[in-house]
Protein backbone atom coordinates (compact mmCIF):
# COMPACT_ATOMS: atom_id res chain seq x y z
CA UNK A 1 0.00 0.00 0.00
CA UNK A 2 1.48 3.49 -0.84
CA UNK A 3 1.84 5.25 2.06
CA UNK A 4 0.05 9.15 2.47
CA UNK A 5 3.43 11.35 2.96
CA UNK A 6 0.64 14.23 3.08
CA UNK A 7 1.40 14.80 7.28
CA UNK A 8 -0.11 18.36 9.29
CA UNK A 9 2.18 20.14 10.64
CA UNK A 10 0.15 22.79 11.15
CA UNK A 11 1.97 26.69 12.04
CA UNK A 12 5.29 27.91 13.87
CA UNK A 13 2.18 29.84 15.75
CA UNK A 14 -1.13 29.14 16.46
CA UNK A 15 -2.78 31.96 18.30
CA UNK A 16 0.04 34.15 18.46
CA UNK A 17 3.13 35.10 15.86
CA UNK A 18 6.85 33.85 17.05
CA UNK A 19 7.19 37.14 18.12
CA UNK A 20 4.45 36.85 20.80
CA UNK A 21 1.73 39.09 18.61
CA UNK A 22 -1.45 37.34 18.70
CA UNK A 23 -2.66 36.61 15.02
CA UNK A 24 -5.75 38.82 15.32
CA UNK A 25 -3.74 42.01 15.78
CA UNK A 26 -2.19 41.24 12.24
CA UNK A 27 -5.32 42.61 10.68
CA UNK A 28 -5.73 45.99 10.18
CA UNK A 29 -9.75 47.02 9.78
CA UNK A 30 -10.81 50.34 8.25
CA UNK A 31 -8.01 50.50 5.80
CA UNK A 32 -9.84 49.66 2.85
CA UNK A 33 -8.31 46.08 2.62
CA UNK A 34 -11.14 43.14 3.35
CA UNK A 35 -10.39 40.95 6.52
CA UNK A 36 -10.68 38.29 4.05
CA UNK A 37 -8.06 39.71 1.69
CA UNK A 38 -5.88 40.14 4.72
CA UNK A 39 -5.81 36.63 6.04
CA UNK A 40 -5.12 35.65 2.39
CA UNK A 41 -1.98 37.44 2.37
CA UNK A 42 -0.78 36.30 5.05
CA UNK A 43 -1.28 32.85 4.35
CA UNK A 44 0.23 33.36 1.08
CA UNK A 45 3.27 35.38 2.44
CA UNK A 46 3.82 31.99 4.93
CA UNK A 47 3.82 29.93 1.45
CA UNK A 48 5.76 31.79 -0.40
CA UNK A 49 8.60 32.15 1.82
CA UNK A 50 8.49 28.53 2.57
CA UNK A 51 7.01 28.56 6.46
CA UNK A 52 4.43 26.35 4.99
CA UNK A 53 5.61 23.86 2.76
CA UNK A 54 4.40 22.14 -0.12
CA UNK A 55 2.04 19.37 0.55
CA UNK A 56 1.12 20.97 4.12
CA UNK A 57 -2.25 20.33 5.33
CA UNK A 58 -3.72 23.87 7.34
CA UNK A 59 -5.49 23.90 9.93
CA UNK A 60 -9.34 23.74 9.72
CA UNK A 61 -11.67 26.76 8.80
CA UNK A 62 -12.59 26.71 12.72
CA UNK A 63 -9.05 26.38 13.88
CA UNK A 64 -7.90 29.48 11.38
CA UNK A 65 -11.41 31.36 12.32
CA UNK A 66 -10.10 30.80 16.11
CA UNK A 67 -6.85 32.50 14.97
CA UNK A 68 -7.58 35.15 13.38
CA UNK A 69 -10.27 35.93 15.61
CA UNK A 70 -12.89 36.24 12.95
CA UNK A 71 -15.94 34.15 11.12
CA UNK A 72 -15.67 30.91 9.36
CA UNK A 73 -17.01 31.97 6.80
CA UNK A 74 -14.61 34.84 6.15
CA UNK A 75 -11.69 32.28 6.13
CA UNK A 76 -13.54 30.32 4.10
CA UNK A 77 -13.54 33.28 1.69
CA UNK A 78 -9.86 34.02 2.17
CA UNK A 79 -9.13 29.77 1.17
CA UNK A 80 -11.30 30.42 -2.10
CA UNK A 81 -9.22 32.84 -3.05
CA UNK A 82 -6.18 31.08 -2.31
CA UNK A 83 -7.53 28.20 -4.35
CA UNK A 84 -8.41 30.29 -7.27
CA UNK A 85 -4.72 31.06 -7.87
CA UNK A 86 -3.76 27.20 -7.32
CA UNK A 87 -1.84 27.94 -3.72
CA UNK A 88 -4.30 25.66 -2.02
CA UNK A 89 -5.87 22.84 -2.67
CA UNK A 90 -9.35 21.05 -0.98
CA UNK A 91 -9.51 17.22 -0.44
CA UNK A 92 -12.91 16.23 0.26
CA UNK A 93 -12.49 14.32 3.99
CA UNK A 94 -9.00 15.13 4.39
CA UNK A 95 -8.73 19.04 4.60
CA UNK A 96 -6.96 21.95 2.68
CA UNK A 97 -3.36 21.40 1.79
CA UNK A 98 -0.64 23.67 0.43
CA UNK A 99 -0.65 23.17 -3.50
CA UNK A 100 2.38 20.80 -4.66
CA UNK A 101 4.16 22.77 -7.24
CA UNK A 102 3.15 21.57 -10.65
CA UNK A 103 5.91 19.73 -12.76
CA UNK A 104 6.73 20.67 -16.13
CA UNK A 105 6.66 17.36 -18.34
CA UNK A 106 8.06 18.03 -21.94
CA UNK A 107 6.68 15.21 -24.43
CA UNK A 108 9.37 14.98 -27.29
CA UNK A 109 11.15 12.58 -29.16
CA UNK A 110 13.26 11.77 -26.03
CA UNK A 111 11.18 11.34 -22.75
CA UNK A 112 12.29 9.74 -19.47
CA UNK A 113 10.83 10.76 -16.63
CA UNK A 114 13.44 10.33 -14.06
CA UNK A 115 15.78 12.61 -16.57
CA UNK A 116 12.72 15.02 -16.72
CA UNK A 117 12.24 14.90 -12.81
CA UNK A 118 16.21 15.60 -11.95
CA UNK A 119 16.50 18.26 -14.34
CA UNK A 120 14.21 20.21 -11.74
CA UNK A 121 15.84 19.29 -8.64
CA UNK A 122 13.15 17.09 -7.72
CA UNK A 123 13.76 13.10 -6.81
CA UNK A 124 12.11 11.16 -9.05
CA UNK A 125 11.13 7.52 -8.34
CA UNK A 126 8.92 4.32 -9.11
CA UNK A 127 7.81 0.90 -8.13
CA UNK A 128 5.65 -1.54 -10.00
CA UNK A 129 2.08 -2.27 -8.50
CA UNK A 130 0.97 -4.97 -11.13
CA UNK A 131 1.87 -7.31 -13.92
CA UNK A 132 0.61 -9.91 -16.35
CA UNK A 133 1.53 -12.31 -19.17
CA UNK A 134 -0.78 -11.25 -21.47
CA UNK A 135 -1.89 -11.90 -25.78
CA UNK A 136 -1.62 -8.80 -27.85
CA UNK A 137 -5.69 -8.01 -28.86
CA UNK A 138 -5.82 -6.36 -32.36
CA UNK A 139 -5.20 -2.70 -30.77
CA UNK A 140 -1.91 -4.19 -29.00
CA UNK A 141 -0.77 -5.71 -32.02
CA UNK A 142 -1.44 -2.90 -34.62
CA UNK A 143 0.46 -0.45 -31.59
CA UNK A 144 3.18 -2.78 -31.06
CA UNK A 145 3.58 -4.08 -35.09
CA UNK A 146 3.35 -7.95 -33.79
CA UNK A 147 0.79 -10.24 -35.16
CA UNK A 148 -2.76 -10.73 -32.66
CA UNK A 149 -2.08 -13.42 -29.61
CA UNK A 150 1.91 -12.24 -29.68
CA UNK A 151 2.82 -13.07 -25.86
CA UNK A 152 3.20 -9.56 -24.39
CA UNK A 153 4.34 -8.66 -20.81
CA UNK A 154 1.64 -5.59 -19.36
CA UNK A 155 3.24 -3.71 -16.57
CA UNK A 156 1.35 -1.31 -13.94
CA UNK A 157 3.69 1.33 -12.66
CA UNK A 158 3.32 4.28 -10.18
CA UNK A 159 5.64 6.99 -10.43
CA UNK A 160 6.35 9.51 -7.71
CA UNK A 161 8.10 12.90 -7.25
CA UNK A 162 9.66 13.93 -3.89
CA UNK A 163 7.60 10.66 -2.50
CA UNK A 164 4.35 11.56 -4.15
CA UNK A 165 2.33 10.34 -6.69
CA UNK A 166 2.61 11.60 -10.07
CA UNK A 167 1.43 9.32 -12.49
CA UNK A 168 0.19 6.15 -13.33
CA UNK A 169 1.36 4.16 -16.28
CA UNK A 170 0.34 0.50 -18.31
CA UNK A 171 3.29 -0.59 -20.30
CA UNK A 172 2.97 -2.94 -22.94
CA UNK A 173 5.95 -4.86 -24.10
CA UNK A 174 6.57 -7.72 -26.46
CA UNK A 175 7.80 -10.81 -24.16
CA UNK A 176 10.26 -12.14 -26.42
CA UNK A 177 12.12 -8.44 -27.01
CA UNK A 178 12.96 -7.78 -23.30
CA UNK A 179 12.00 -11.65 -21.80
CA UNK A 180 13.27 -9.86 -18.15
CA UNK A 181 11.84 -6.86 -18.21
CA UNK A 182 9.40 -7.54 -15.02
CA UNK A 183 12.30 -7.97 -13.04
CA UNK A 184 14.39 -5.42 -14.38
CA UNK A 185 11.97 -3.13 -13.96
CA UNK A 186 11.07 -3.92 -10.03
CA UNK A 187 14.21 -3.58 -9.23
CA UNK A 188 15.26 -0.19 -10.66
CA UNK A 189 12.02 1.27 -11.00
CA UNK A 190 13.30 2.56 -14.65
CA UNK A 191 11.93 1.98 -17.50
CA UNK A 192 15.23 3.30 -19.19
CA UNK A 193 17.05 0.92 -16.80
CA UNK A 194 14.91 -2.05 -17.92
CA UNK A 195 15.27 -1.86 -21.64
CA UNK A 196 18.74 -1.22 -21.62
CA UNK A 197 19.28 -5.00 -19.76
CA UNK A 198 17.73 -6.00 -22.64
CA UNK A 199 20.27 -3.95 -24.84
CA UNK A 200 18.25 -1.49 -25.79
CA UNK A 201 20.44 1.72 -24.99
CA UNK A 202 18.61 4.19 -26.75
CA UNK A 203 15.26 4.60 -27.76
CA UNK A 204 12.48 7.43 -28.68
CA UNK A 205 9.32 8.42 -28.64
CA UNK A 206 7.48 7.90 -32.10
CA UNK A 207 3.76 9.07 -31.22
CA UNK A 208 2.12 10.76 -28.66
CA UNK A 209 -1.77 11.48 -27.91
CA UNK A 210 -2.74 13.56 -25.52
CA UNK A 211 -6.41 13.32 -24.01
CA UNK A 212 -7.94 14.48 -21.03
CA UNK A 213 -10.91 12.34 -19.01
CA UNK A 214 -12.12 11.60 -15.33
CA UNK A 215 -9.77 9.78 -13.25
CA UNK A 216 -11.08 6.04 -12.57
CA UNK A 217 -11.72 4.69 -9.33
CA UNK A 218 -8.28 2.49 -9.00
CA UNK A 219 -6.15 5.42 -10.63
CA UNK A 220 -7.97 8.50 -7.76
CA UNK A 221 -6.68 6.05 -5.00
CA UNK A 222 -2.96 5.67 -6.30
CA UNK A 223 -2.76 9.53 -7.14
CA UNK A 224 -4.67 10.52 -3.66
CA UNK A 225 -6.93 12.62 -6.03
CA UNK A 226 -10.73 13.09 -5.73
CA UNK A 227 -13.26 11.00 -7.41
CA UNK A 228 -14.12 13.08 -10.86
CA UNK A 229 -10.69 14.38 -10.99
CA UNK A 230 -9.64 15.05 -14.88
CA UNK A 231 -6.32 13.26 -15.54
CA UNK A 232 -4.08 13.77 -18.20
CA UNK A 233 -3.79 10.92 -20.40
CA UNK A 234 -0.81 10.29 -22.89
CA UNK A 235 -1.07 7.00 -25.24
CA UNK A 236 2.82 6.74 -26.74
CA UNK A 237 4.62 4.08 -28.48
CA UNK A 238 8.29 4.30 -28.08
CA UNK A 239 10.93 2.77 -30.76
CA UNK A 240 14.57 1.40 -31.10
CA UNK A 241 16.92 2.86 -32.68
CA UNK A 242 16.01 0.76 -35.94
CA UNK A 243 12.37 1.88 -36.08
CA UNK A 244 10.89 -1.29 -34.44
CA UNK A 245 8.30 -0.59 -32.19
CA UNK A 246 9.78 -1.43 -28.92
CA UNK A 247 6.70 -0.58 -25.96
CA UNK A 248 3.08 1.13 -26.33
CA UNK A 249 2.03 2.87 -22.98
CA UNK A 250 -0.66 4.40 -21.93
CA UNK A 251 -0.16 7.03 -18.92
CA UNK A 252 -2.25 9.03 -16.38
CA UNK A 253 -1.09 12.09 -14.72
CA UNK A 254 -2.65 14.59 -12.28
CA UNK A 255 -3.95 16.93 -13.98
CA UNK A 256 -3.74 19.58 -10.93
CA UNK A 257 -0.01 18.69 -10.55
CA UNK A 258 1.33 18.64 -13.97
CA UNK A 259 2.27 20.65 -17.26
CA UNK A 260 2.67 18.59 -20.37
CA UNK A 261 4.77 20.85 -22.96
CA UNK A 262 4.95 19.48 -26.75
CA UNK A 263 8.80 19.85 -28.08
CA UNK A 264 9.40 19.40 -31.87
CA UNK A 265 12.67 18.08 -32.55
Amino acid sequence: MFVDMFVYIGFCFNRVTAAGVPMSDLLKRGTGVAVWNQIAQSLEARIASGALARGTRLPTEAELAEQFGVNRHTVRRALSDLAAKGMVKASRGRGTFVARAAITYPISGRTRFSEIISAQSRQPGGRLIGYAETPADAKLAARLGVKPDTPLYELETLRVVDGQPALVATLYFVRDHVPEVISDYAETGSVSEALARAGFTDYRRKTSTIWAEAVSVQDAKLLKVALHTPVLVVESINVDAGGTPLQYSVTRFAGESVQLTVESD
